[in-house]
């Protein structure tokens, strides 16, 4: 605000002598007039920029009357004095003693990529949004025990501040567990090496785990809290444990394991509605998840904690997708209006998601009740921006409902990156698996077979992703019976000829018969370990116990692990073994080709018609799994990937291979289907 004081009598004849009289010792009363004016409008100043949530207005939205609150400028990176942080009081949230509502949207740092970050936050804002939600991926954090990991896309402090900058508060949500369609709801594999593990407990070799990878988060995000001087206002106690709840004493544990290590902000729970009672523990603020607006959930969720503000933590914007199903639409103006109507009942809400992401590599969970059903490679979720961070109708009918509650014009929404069209990729060359295989990776021989977390690789951590193939030696013909222990799809080969697969479904294959001793190979998957439900002990992958040929258990194995690190694929790339692609060729082998970018590179997406089942790598990391079972038939490929000039793209393709892949500037997740 600026104050033109002008000369002392203006428009009264007096000139600037005057006004310089007035300093000199005769002038005191009108300095003390003068400053007492200044003191006046500075503190106007302070409490329209500092403390705009004290104008609070009224205004008619619809047939009702919302309240308005102007907090453009409450951000964090202007509030002075932080003592008292975001507090429940009286069925509100104040936030440093003022009335304030979160208006929160999920963005995970870990499904985009890095450079996209400010973008992404930049669009949450121009939305109408004051917080940002984050899990935290324990499984990539720590990959490795002991070993921990907060670089590039995993730099969780640098996220956290550019929410910052943007002008967004955080709500932190660090798990261990986080579900997210993640694997195994983002805790590491290697917990899975101790036969006794109980994951989600008091159990010992769980807590000690658990303990270990706090230490080291804990670190690195308590300076960012609201007291400190950062953005987080709120720490979720791990997530939607009222749906697991085996332990008692695990919730009071892990609230425990933040406070004594420099946890300082405002606890909240998250569950849906079966899940509340069985979820909360004291000292923490319930919420509750849900996409359909059922009269009694947030009557009920007011009767579990009486007056409290009630929050939605996860208001589910779409859905996500599984292999061999549709692709799920949530209608935009059913969502929106429910939105609104949980606005209109005085509670806070959290977007889920505000932007979905990409389950990069072979990161996506599953679910496993009546049937394992995994997760596709994309997270779009149906959200409010797509996968590749456009916008779509629900972004804007949103920015049009909070920004009749915020009260004043929204930051104009981010230009939107183009996309490209490269066109037809042809695969130039091939190498098939059991040809190059001796060269990349030494069998480990074992007399049983094992799981993919027991196989000693990994400076003993197992293997965690990926493939694993098993080799015997079986004399003549008959059944192969795999008692169920193939987790989760295997390939079955005699010598190189294949011959069926095994799964949850398929548990036994004709072997033909033949002369003499033959190799018996399987080449089995782990397609995604399950991340919600009762099954989450239960996710040890590769062969989990003995098969049989007739009526006799296989034995003396060798254990090739194919987790297709990029340390792999760099020796693949530099293999001798790769040769013309011929006119007919199958898998599983590797193709090779080139995508080239003559400018700046543009985000595309990759669509793989008539190749079956596999992953593709660009310039050696791992985009993502495609199954021609869809729904997905497009892989995003951001631009950050590529680079000018030519990129290098590697398929690994387990059966039906195609010449061809394109590049396209639009994405096509498959046939449809609105979520009921």
């Amino acid at each position: 605000m600026v104050v033109d004081v002008g000369y002392p009598g203006n428009g009264a004849g007096a000139g600037p002598d005057a006004f310089l009289a007035m300093w000199g010792c005769g002038g005191r009363r009108r300095r003390r007039l003068l400053g007492g004016v200044f003191l006046l409008l500075l503190g106007a100043v302070v409490v329209r920029r500092y403390y705009p949530c004290l104008l609070v207005l009224s205004s008619a939205c619809g047939d009702e009357v919302v309240q308005r609150f102007n907090w453009s400028e409450l951000v964090p990176m202007r509030v002075w004095g932080r003592t008292m942080g975001l507090q429940a009081e009286d069925s509100q949230f104040l936030l440093e003693g003022l009335p304030f509502r979160i208006f929160g949207g999920s963005v995970h740092y870990f499904r985009v990529p890095r450079e996209y970050w400010r973008d992404r936050l930049l669009k949450m804002k121009a939305c109408g949004l004051n917080t940002l939600t984050t899990y935290v991926p324990w499984n990539l954090h720590e990959a490795a025990r002991g070993k921990f990991d907060f670089r590039g896309n995993l730099d969780l402090p640098a996220f956290i501040k550019i929410a910052a900058e943007v002008g967004l508060w955080v709500i932190l949500r660090p798990g261990p567990y986080i579900c997210s369609e993640w694997d195994l709801g983002g805790l590491p594999s290697w917990l899975l090496q101790d036969p006794n593990m109980q994951l989600r407990t008091t159990y010992k070799g769980f807590t000690e785990a658990v303990d270990a990878y706090f230490d080291r988060l804990m670190r690195k995000v308590v300076h960012l809290q609201y007291k400190k001087g950062g953005p987080i206002i709120a720490v979720q106690v791990e997530n939607e444990y009222g749906s697991y709840a085996q332990d008692p004493n695990y919730m009071l544990y892990i609230k425990m394991a933040l406070l004594s290590r420099g946890i300082v902000e405002m606890l909240m729970t998250s569950d849906n509605k079966d899940g509340l009672t069985s979820g909360l523990v004291e000292g923490a603020l319930s919420t509750v998840n849900f996409q359909k607006l059922e009269p009694s959930i947030l009557v009920y969720l007011n009767t579990v904690q009486h007056k409290k503000p009630m929050m939605v933590m996860e208001y589910w914007t779409g859905w996500f997708d599984s292999w061999g199903g549709p692709h799920n639409i949530f209608d935009a103006d059913e969502m929106v209006n429910t939105v609104e109507k949980v606005l209109k009942s005085g509670a806070s809400i959290n977007l889920y998601m505000f932007h979905g992401g990409t389950n990069f590599g072979f990161m996506n969970g599953a679910l496993h009740f009546d049937e394992y059903k995994a997760d596709i490679t994309s997270y779009d979720y149906d959200a409010v921006l797509t996968e590749a961070g456009d916008y779509t109708s629900k972004f804007f009918k949103l920015r049009q409902l909070f920004s009749k509650i915020v009260g004043e014009p929204l930051p104009v929404p981010p230009v939107i990156s183009t996309k490209a069209s490269y066109g037809a990729i042809l695969m130039q060359q091939y190498v098939s698996l059991w040809e190059v295989l001796p060269s990349l990776v030494e069998p480990i021989k074992l007399k049983h077979p094992v799981t993919m977390e027991s196989l000693q690789v990994n400076d003993s951590n197992g293997q965690s992703y990926g493939y694993i193939l098993y080799e015997t030696v079986v004399p003549g013909g008959g059944r192969l019976y795999s008692q169920d222990h193939v987790r989760d799809r295997a390939q079955v080969f005699v010598n190189t000829q294949y011959i069926g697969y095994l799964d949850y479904t398929m548990q036994d294959l004709p072997i033909p018969n033949g002369q003499g001793y033959r190799q018996l190979r399987l080449l089995v998957e782990n397609c995604g370990r399950v991340n919600y439900g009762p099954m989450l002990n239960n996710q040890r992958k590769g062969l989990i116990g003995d098969i049989f040929l007739n009526q006799t258990s296989l034995r003396n194995f060798k254990i090739y692990s194919l987790e297709m690190k990029p340390g792999f694929m760099e020796s693949l790339r530099e293999s001798s073994s790769w040769s013309p692609v011929p006119d007919s060729v199958e898998g599983p082998a590797f193709f090779r080709g080139t995508l080239q970018v003559q400018y700046m590179p543009q985000d595309t997406f990759l669509k793989l018609e008539g190749w079956e089942k596999g992953v593709v790598f660009v310039n050696g990391k791992n985009l993502g799994r495609y199954w021609k079972i869809g729904p997905q038939e497009t892989l995003y490929l951001p631009k950050t990937w590529l680079h000018q000039g030519d990129n290098e793209i590697v398929i690994f393709e387990e059966r039906v291979a195609g010449r061809i892949i394109q590049s396209v500037d639009l994405p096509f997740l498959g046939r449809t289907h609105y979520v009921d």
